[in-house]
């Protein structure tokens, strides 16, 4: 097909006639927050929504408007949390008002990852798909973007999980004018060589009384102050195409399957 569907710009008329050929929608889910002292507040939005653009631009696949905000977890300055329960709700609201319009095959694509937002986020697909048993013949599609990126999967063995040399290289290919390398800073070595060994590290976990039914208090560690859970060295916008080609691709390649269930 390879006629890009970016819902944001489409008429009425040009979504009807589009639904004809396609089925499928991609929806991208980012997040407003920090990503160190170099990179835009926007990384995550950015991530999904340029990523959507470009498999829309081999397969033909609608894209809707983005979804920028989701759950992060941290609390530094500029980062914006939409609690994960109201996600769930948000996501569940989205799909069954695209498939109510003759979609059949939603894709959410996440340009954000963490623990408890991956979660939100397929809890959402599954209980909207187990509460709504009259809708049938449909596919709901969880994507974390970097999962389609054999390259941008060697990041998680390095630790290179926020911020670091995969996510800077993509913004070094996306927008490289948001990228401001000058400034580039990491937390102290014992907190950055932590987080490097979990991506969770930047939590701190308190009990007023030492029991399992006890659900523990979260708080950031106090001594986090540029969040950057990786290292940005060896950067370049080379590495963030490569990225962007693999990802794009798989995904595409994903929707045709997607589509050509449809047709058999």
């Amino acid at each position: 097909m390879g006629k890009s569907r970016i819902m944001y710009d489409m008429t009425l008329k040009e979504v009807r006639e589009g639904l004809k050929e396609m089925k499928t929608v991609i929806v991208p889910v980012g997040v407003v927050e920090q990503h160190g002292y170099h990179l835009p507040l926007s990384v995550d939005i950015l991530n999904a929504v340029e990523m959507a653009s470009r498999v829309s631009d081999i397969c033909g696949c609608f894209v809707a408007p983005p979804l920028n905000y989701c759950f992060s977890g941290g609390t530094l300055s500029g980062t914006i949390n939409l609690s994960p329960q109201v996600f769930s709700l948000v996501i569940m609201d989205i799909c069954r008002s695209l498939i109510s319009q003759g979609f059949k095959n939603v894709v959410i694509l996440l340009g954000h990852g963490g623990t408890e937002n991956m979660k939100a986020a397929y809890d959402a697909l599954e209980n909207f798909q187990r509460l709504s048993p009259e809708i049938e013949d449909i596919t709901l599609s969880l994507i974390p973007f970097w999962e389609f990126s054999p390259t941008f999967m060697q990041a998680l063995p390095e630790g290179d999980f926020h911020a670091g040399k995969y996510e800077t290289s993509l913004m070094l290919y996306w927008k490289l004018e948001l990228v401001r390398m000058d400034q580039a800073e990491l937390d102290n070595p014992e907190l950055v060589a932590r987080m490097r060994q979990d991506q969770d590290a930047y939590q701190h976990k308190h009990k007023n009384f030492d029991s399992k039914y006890v659900v523990p208090r979260i708080t950031q560690v106090p001594e986090m102050e540029v969040g950057v859970m990786g290292n940005f060295e060896g950067a370049n916008a080379a590495l963030g195409k490569q990225i962007v080609e693999e990802a794009a691709t798989a995904v595409a390649e994903l929707v045709g399957s997607l589509e050509a269930r449809l047709h058999s």
